[in-house]
Parts: C-alpha cells; structure tokens; sequence
C-alpha cells in the first residue's frame, strides 16, 4: 500500500489541486441575480444583466483572482421614516413615503455604490430632499386629492435621474401616509373649535339683534294698529282702559296667595273713578 501510495503521490496531489481549483472556478448565477466578475479590483464581465448576452447557469472563473459580486436582479424597496416637510400653506406634514428601484447597470453600480445598500444609503437623502421640494410646493388639501399622483410622478422622475447615476432606476414612488404632527394637530382642532365657538357666538348675536328689530317692529305696529283702533271710537277706549284699571285694582287674591295681603279700598258711589258703573263717559 505505502509502495502504491509513493508511486502515484504526484497523481494524487495533482488531481486533488485539480478538483480543488475546479471549484473554487465554478461558480452559480440564480435566475432572480446577475453578478459582476472582478479582477484586480476592476470589473472584467457580467453574467445574466438586463439585456446582457449571458443568463443564469454555471460559469467558470480566475480562482482566487476573480471575485463574483452578486447583485438582485428583482425590484428593491427604500424606506423613508416619518420626515417633517413643511408645505405651500405652512402646514408640518409627517410624511412616510417609499420607492421601488431596481439595478439596471450593474457595473455602474460596483464602481459607484458597491452594493444595494451603498445605493439605498445614497438615494434614502436623494428622496427626501426631492420629496421635500415637491410637497413644499403644494399645500395640504391638494395632496388629498388627484394632485398628489401629478406630485409623486414628478418625486419620481427627479429620483429616477439622480438614481441614473448609480446604475439604478426608480419604477415607482408611493406616499404611505401624509399627517400632522401631533402637536400641531391638536392647535389645529383648538383652532377649529375656537372658530366654531365664535362663529357661534357671531349667529346668536345677529339672531338676538334680528329679534330685537322684529319685536320692536311688531311692538309698533301693534301701537298703530291700536291708534288706528281706539282713534275710531274714543269712547270705547276709555271704557276698555277703565276695564283694564278695574281688572287691576279689585282683582280678589288669586288661590295659593295669602289672603292677609289683600287691601281694602273705601271710594265714594260718587268717585269719577267709578264712573264707568254709573254709565257716565
């Protein structure tokens, strides 16, 4: 066996170095990936890129000089945290918002950013500053309305331009949700309550002048007509306001009053007061 073994050590060495190098040169690009080949620091190649002569499959490399830098090939997602952005009617938005990108050159991307994250890091700025500028144009109320398609259109065609730049395209900018900050928000519904509150106050008081002003009309047609009335026939008016003053004077205590607090008046059958029950005008 130690004979054998001395005999053939080249070959057994030889053809492990062998399968040792072959797989350290094969490597596997998946379908959803594309891969740039590195050597010495540049890039040499590219494997399954949009629109590239190459798919996914086994290729071989350089071993240990080449480098194989994996990218996604699919569409990637930059998240944008609650920022505060002021808009055209000086409202404080908080504002969460996202886009969609994808990787279309590759190389570009290596040399410029050096992986997705690099190009996350690099656009995350890019859309907020684009964002803030886009909104800071418009006020509140338009971006709850078809306005705000026109504005994320525009957000993402300056993003997809600034994106260019590190081999990246953007498909699609959304705005998840669009607030006031809490604190504003809460001034906002003092402030709508105090405008109610007053508007309020402004409806009861012109209700109470309108009053005022049909009463005092009422009142002084009533004192026409009256006029108009007791100026027909003075006599009956004298006999209706003497009605009126005897109703007043000899009225018996009504039931529930004290009858202690009744008064006596003592009046001679010859008093003008009188008058009217003895028929004299």
């Amino acid at each position: 066996m130690g004979q054998i073994w001395e005999n053939h050590r080249g070959t057994i060495v030889a053809l492990a170095v062998a399968l040792i190098a072959l797989f350290a040169s094969v490597y596997v690009v998946e379908e959803e990936e594309q891969a740039v080949i590195i050597r010495t620091g540049e890039p040499i190649g590219t494997v399954n890129t949009p629109g590239g002569t190459t798919g996914a499959g086994i290729y071989l490399r350089v071993p240990f000089i080449d480098r194989v830098v994996r990218i996604e090939k699919r569409l990637l997602d930059l998240d944008m945290t609650d920022e505060e952005v002021l808009s055209n009617d000086q409202q404080r938005l908080l504002v969460n918002a996202y886009a969609r990108f994808r990787i279309t050159d590759p190389v570009r991307m290596v040399e410029r950013a050096g992986s997705t994250d690099g190009v996350r890091n690099a656009l995350e700025p890019i859309l907020n500053s684009v964002l803030r500028q886009e909104l800071g144009r418009r006020t509140f109320q338009a971006m709850l309305t078809a306005e705000r398609g026109s504005a994320l259109a525009n957000v993402r065609a300056n993003l997809d331009r600034q994106a260019r730049q590190y081999g990246a395209e953007v498909v699609d900018v959304q705005i998840k949700r669009t607030d006031l900050p809490d604190a504003p928000l809460q001034s906002a519904f003092r402030r709508m309550e105090s405008d109610r509150e007053r508007e309020a106050r402004t409806i009861r008081a012109q209700g109470g002048r309108d009053a005022r002003i049909i009463r005092a009309e009422a009142d002084a047609e009533a004192a026409r007509i009256y006029a108009e009335s007791f100026g027909q026939d003075a006599a009956f008016y004298d006999f209706y306001r003497a009605m009126q003053s005897y109703d007043t004077t000899f009225a018996k205590a009504r039931p529930g009053e004290d009858p202690k607090g009744e008064s006596s008046i003592i009046l001679s059958p010859d008093n003008e007061y009188l008058r009217q029950f003895r028929g004299r005008r």
